[in-house]
């Protein structure tokens, strides 16, 4: 489980029942919890995620245990009314917004002028379960360098984005990470807060928090049961 911080980790271990035990590998620090799981606050910013859990990945491969599965979850804002505060989201699919370029016509996505990939798409079974278990809503989470501030901006997104449920900073970098190691990828969030204007007084990071651990303790068994060639 990859998360960006220490509290969003913290989250994800109150849902099993012993905490986690600190393991250090080359490059990165995880905690153990239980059964299988390791949890790694990967950083803040799609290249930091991407960093952390390439060396993560490789780590576990040199000792022998490669990881199966990679999770991104954390908290995000939610795009209105689709995604409300407090509600869980899934990612049918994990795109890039800003990798790209300006032109007088708007913003062109990488994969326009020729490079690389936008998106990234988790497994169908994979997603289905978790919205059974978790009652998460299913979308697109985008990946953002820098958070939404603005009302224009928003719309911006949603405009070239109309399937948007949330955005993040961190899911695109995991997964360009576990794809690179031909690992599955999932991106499960809680939201904070809406998409838009900036307003802290809006946030409600503890109540996202919360429905993070209670969505885990409900999703654990069933990642660990899960079957990759099950899609």
């Amino acid at each position: 489980m990859a998360t960006a911080v220490p509290a969003e980790r913290d989250a994800v271990a109150r849902a099993f029942p012993e905490p986690g035990r600190p393991v250090s590998r080359p490059g990165v620090e995880l905690h153990r919890a239980g059964g299988p799981f390791d949890l790694l606050a990967a950083g803040v910013g799609p290249a930091l995620a991407a960093a952390s859990v390439s060396a993560a990945l490789t780590a576990a491969t040199l000792t022998g245990e490669p990881y199966g599965l990679v999770v991104s979850a954390g908290i995000a804002g939610g795009f209105l009314p689709g995604a409300p505060v407090g509600s869980l989201v899934v990612a049918d699919r994990i795109t890039v917004a800003d990798l790209g370029a300006e032109s007088a016509e708007g913003f062109l996505p990488v994969t326009e002028l020729g490079f690389g990939t936008v998106t990234h798409r988790p497994p169908d079974s994979l997603v289905r379960v978790t919205a059974d278990a978790t009652g998460a809503r299913t979308g697109e989470i985008l990946t953002v360098s820098t958070v939404t501030g603005t009302a224009a901006r928003a719309a911006a997104l949603r405009a070239r984005h109309p399937g948007a449920l949330a955005e993040a900073m961190e899911g695109f970098g995991v997964a360009e990470a576990a794809g690179a190691h031909g690992t599955p990828v999932l991106e499960i969030r809680a939201v904070s807060n809406p998409v838009g204007p900036r307003d802290r007084a809006a946030w409600r990071i503890g109540e996202a928090l919360a429905a993070l651990t209670t969505g885990f303790g409900k999703l654990a068994p069933l990642l660990e049961s899960w079957n990759r060639h099950d899609q």
